[in-house]
C-alpha cells in the first residue's frame, strides 16, 4: 500500500480539526469540505485546503452524499480519507467504493464494517468466540408473537434494540408483557427512521449495569492489541457525557479478560484498524458483549492520554499497511484521565439543544489538560448539526487529582451566548458517589437529585447584578453608585445594606 500524501476529512466540528493536526504532524496534506449550512466553520481554518460543497443541487447532506465526496477526492487526487465518527464512517458502502476507486478507505474493511454493524451478526460471532453475551433472541424479532414467546422465555425485563446503528436510537426497554407491542412498534420506527433498517433484537435488560468499553488496535500483519478501558457510565438517555481511563471498577484479572474478550471479537471478524468493543459489567462483575464500534470514538482522548498513544496517526499508519510497533505486555495505563462533553444544551430544560452565537469563550488550562473544540468566538450554533461544542479532557496521577484538575478548569471555563452542560458536569464532578466512583449508567437518573451545580455564593451574586440592573449604574470614577430614583450618590456600604435587605 502506498504512503498517504493527502487525506480528505470527510467530517467537521473538532475531530475534523483533531485529525488535521495529526494529519499535518505527519506531513500530511488536509483537505476539507465547506458546507451549504456551515460556509464559515471555524474547522475550515485547519484544513490545507478546502473543497467548496456549498452549491448543493441534491437534498443529501455534504458529508453524507457518497458520489459528491468521491468525486472531490478524485478531482484533487487525494491518497486517502478519513470519516471521523457519525455520517460515513460506519457505512459499509462508501468503504467499498472508496476501494473500488483505488482511494485509502482510513479504517476497517467494508465486510467488518457490515458485520459489527449489525449487532445479531456480531453477537453470533460473540458466540462463537466463547465471549460473554446476555440471554436473547439468536436473531432478529420476526413479529409481535415471536416477540411475546423470547420476553417470557427470557425473563422480564428485556430491550429491544435496533439490528443496525447505534447512539441509542431505536432501543426500548419493556417491563410489562402487555406494553411489548407498543414497545416493538416504536423501536422498529425509530430503527427505520434512523437507520433506514426496521430490524430489531431483543437480550435481558442489566438494571444499572456499568458501561465498560475497550480500545483495539489491529494492523495488517495479525497483530491486535487492546489499549486498556474506558468507563463511559455517565449517560442519558444512552448518550454518553462523561468518560473516564481506566475504570475504578476494573482489577487486573478483570482488565485481562475483558481485553482478550474484546481481542476475540476483532479476531473473529479479521478486523483492520482501530476499533471499540463495548461490555455492559454488573454489579458481580459479570460482563457481556454489546456492539463493536468501527471507528474512532469521542471519547478517544482519555486512552491517548493515559497510555502515550495518537490513534489518529496509528489509525493513518495502519492504513498505509505500518506494523504495530508495541505488544500488548508493553501497554501501560499512567494515571488516570476524565472527559467532559461540553454540548449546547439548556440543562434546566431537559438537556434541550441550545441555538444561537457564541460571544466569548474564555479558558484557562493547565498541562495536564487538553480542550477539543470545533467553535470560537463568532460561531453561531444551529439545528443542523449535533449539539456538542467541544470536550475538556484532564489528567492526574490518580482519579481524585484528575476530578480535581477537571473541576478547576471547569469552574474558569466560561462560554458566553448560549447555554452549555458545564453546569452538569460540575454537578457530576462534585457528586460524593462519583468522587467515590460508584457510579452505573442509571446515575443521572437515580443519584443526581440536581443536574447542575450551584455555586454557594451564586444566588447572592445574582441578586446583586439584578439589583444593580435595576437601579443604579456605576461611576467609575469614584467607585459609588448612582440611584435613578432618588438622583443622589450611594455608598457601597449603603449599597451592600440594601442588598441584604432583600
Amino acid at each position: 500500500m502506498k504512503k498517504i500524501k493527502s487525506i480528505l476529512i470527510a467530517n467537521r466540528g473538532e475531530i475534523a480539526i483533531r485529525i488535521s493536526e495529526t494529519a499535518k504532524k505527519m506531513g500530511i496534506r488536509t483537505y476539507g469540505l465547506k458546507t451549504s449550512k456551515e460556509p464559515s466553520a471555524y474547522y475550515l481554518q485547519f484544513m490545507d485546503e478546502i473543497i467548496d460543497l456549498t452549491e448543493n443541487t441534491t437534498d443529501i447532506p455534504e458529508f453524507l452524499d457518497i458520489d459528491r465526496i468521491i468525486n472531490s477526492i478524485k478531482k484533487y487526487n487525494i491518497d486517502a480519507v478519513h470519516p471521523g465518527y457519525g455520517y460515513l464512517a460506519e457505512n459499509p458502502y462508501f468503504a467499498q467504493k472508496c476501494i473500488d476507486e483505488k482511494i485509502i478507505f482510513i479504517g476497517p474493511s467494508p465486510d467488518s464494517i457490515y458485520k459489527l454493524g449489525n449487532k445479531t451478526i456480531a453477537k453470533q460471532l460473540a458466540s462463537n468466540h466463547n465471549v460473554p453475551l446476555l440471554e436473547g433472541s439468536n436473531g432478529n424479532i420476526r413479529d409481535i408473537k415471536h416477540a411475546k414467546q423470547l420476553a417470557q422465555k427470557i425473563g422480564l425485563p428485556v430491550i429491544i434494540k435496533a439490528a443496525s446503528g447505534g447512539g441509542g436510537r431505536g432501543m426500548r426497554i419493556v417491563e410489562n408483557i402487555e406494553d411489548i407491542e407498543k414497545m416493538l412498534r416504536l423501536a422498529q420506527n425509530e430503527s427505520e427512521k434512523a437507520f433506514a433498517d426496521s430490524s430489531v433484537f431483543m437480550e435481558k435488560y442489566v438494571r444499572s449495569p456499568r458501561h465498560i468499553e475497550f480500545q483495539i488496535l489491529a494492523d495488517h500483519h495479525g497483530n491486535i492489541i487492546h489499549l486498556g478501558e474506558r468507563e463511559c457510565s455517565i449517560q442519558r438517555k444512552h448518550q454518553k457525557l462523561i468518560e473516564e481511563s481506566p475504570s475504578i471498577a476494573l482489577n487486573e484479572e478483570l482488565r485481562t479478560k475483558m481485553g482478550e474478550s474484546a481481542i476475540n471479537i476483532a479476531k473473529a471478524s479479521n478486523y483492520r484498524n482501530a476499533g471499540t468493543v463495548e461490555f455492559l459489567l454488573d454489579e458481580s462483575g459479570n460482563y457481556y458483549f454489546m456492539e463493536m464500534n468501527t471507528r474512532i470514538q469521542v471519547e478517544h482522548p482519555v486512552t491517548e492520554m493515559v497510555t502515550g498513544f495518537d490513534l489518529v496517526e496509528w489509525q493513518i499508519k495502519i492504513a498505509q499497511d505500518e506494523k504495530l510497533l508495541v505488544k500488548q505486555k508493553d501497554v501501560k495505563l499512567n494515571g488516570w484521565a476524565i472527559e467532559c462533553r461540553i454540548n449546547a444544551e439548556d440543562v434546566q430544560s431537559g438537556f434541550t439543544p441550545y441555538l444561537g452565537t457564541i460571544e466569548k469563550i474564555n479558558i484557562s488550562k493547565g498541562k495536564n489538560c487538553r480542550f477539543d473544540t470545533g467553535v470560537t468566538e463568532g460561531s453561531n450554533i444551529n439545528a443542523n448539526f449535533d449539539s456538542m461544542l467541544a470536550k475538556l479532557i484532564c489528567h492526574g496521577e490518580t482519579r481524585e487529582k484528575a476530578i480535581n484538575n477537571s473541576l478547576s478548569v471547569l469552574n474558569k471555563l466560561q462560554i458566553q451566548g448560549i447555554k452549555t452542560t458545564i453546569p452538569f458536569c460540575k454537578a457530576v464532578l462534585n457528586h460524593p458517589k462519583f468522587k467515590k466512583g460508584d457510579i452505573s449508567t442509571s446515575f443521572i437518573q437515580k443519584d443526581m437529585k440536581q443536574l447542575y451545580y450551584q455555586e454557594t455564593d451564586e444566588e447572592m451574586i445574582a441578586a446583586f447584578w439584578a439589583a444593580l440592573n435595576h437601579c443604579v449604574q456605576l461611576d467609575i470614577e469614584d467607585k459609588t453608585f448612582v440611584d435613578y430614583e432618588k438622583g443622589k450618590n450611594i455608598t457601597p456600604w449603603l449599597m451592600n445594606k440594601r442588598l441584604k435587605s432583600l
